[in-house]
């Protein structure tokens, strides 16, 4: 049976994967919520003291001024063995004092300013932590669509800095290297040097049809490949076209015609002027036989 060891044991630096974000001259890392540790411990000794203050507001109710000696508190008492009354405070408390005949209640505190404060704070830890405040508490009343998108917008840039120039080369690659160089060594692979692509997770689109609609334009105008945009959405772009592949194949051998197949239906619905395919064969064929001789030329037509 093995038992868990308790010693430090040293380790190689090429062991190890030190992940960090190098933001001036150093050799460790600082994490990202360091300036808001202090702001998180202010919120936290904050809560507990209002709740203590909460609680004792709700314990006394009243006090009574000039009840008889032998009048006892509403509220029961604790003695000890010895018969001493123990003080304590419950919730709904009255006490009885001597002297004049009258009763005051207990006023509690005013909480007027706790929100502004409490958000204050919280957008303190939320710059600190480099998240939007809306992410980071859930709450989206003091903003419309156009201002969280472009919140939105700036965060995911740079989330995607963060995963090509930190997690990427630093966190990924080493494992992928250490990885193949494993299977190398134990004859799984004739190489230990395979090429990689990395796909991050997509972004959930805000306005899905806005989005694609823009990623249309950019294609159809050049500004981008197809390629281009199945990586960002995380799929893999040589499988996405192989599916396509094998999925026009069947819907041309089965005769089927859909609107999201762009060789037989145009953008706007419109069937496409390709030529239809032969039956026999699967492929586009024409009206006019193999043997045909040409049109005849008009004078002065090009060649």
């Amino acid at each position: 049976m093995l038992s868990r060891r308790f010693e430090s044991t040293r380790i190689e630096a090429e062991r190890l994967i030190h992940l960090f974000e190098r933001q001036r001259l150093q050799s460790r890392g600082v994490p990202w919520g360091t300036p808001s540790l202090r702001a998180l411990r202010d919120v936290d000794d904050w809560q507990a003291a209002e709740m203590v203050r909460k609680k004792t507001e709700a314990c006394m109710v009243g006090i009574v001024f000039g009840a008889d000696e032998d009048q006892q508190s509403i509220a029961p008492s604790v003695e000890d063995s010895q018969g001493n009354v123990i003080e304590q405070f419950e919730p709904g408390l009255i006490a009885y004092a001597r002297g004049g005949k009258d009763i005051k209640f207990n006023t509690p505190g005013s909480t007027a300013g706790v929100y502004e404060w409490h958000s204050v704070m919280l957008h303190i830890i939320a710059a600190g932590f480099r998240v939007p405040y809306e992410l980071l508490t859930g709450d989206l009343r003091q903003v419309n669509f156009s201002s969280s998108r472009v919140g939105l917008n700036e965060f995911r840039r740079m989330i995607e800095a963060m995963q090509w120039q930190l997690v990427i080369p630093m966190f990924c690659e080493p494992i992928w290297n250490w990885f193949c160089e494993a299977a190398f060594l134990a004859g799984l692979i004739p190489s230990p040097s395979i090429p990689v692509e990395w796909a991050p997770p997509k972004f959930d689109s805000v306005n899905p049809l806005q989005d694609a609609t823009t990623d249309l334009l950019e294609v159809r105008s050049g500004f981008a490949t197809v390629q281009q945009m199945i990586a960002k959405r995380g799929y893999d772009p040589a499988k996405v076209l192989e599916e396509w592949a094998e999925f026009a194949d069947l819907a041309d051998t089965l005769k089927l015609v859909f609107d999201s197949d762009p060789r037989r239906v145009s953008k706007g619905g419109q069937a496409q002027a390709t030529d239809p395919l032969d039956p026999d064969t699967g492929e586009p064929k024409t009206n006019e036989p193999a043997d045909a001789p040409p049109a005849a030329k008009t004078e002065g037509e090009p060649e």
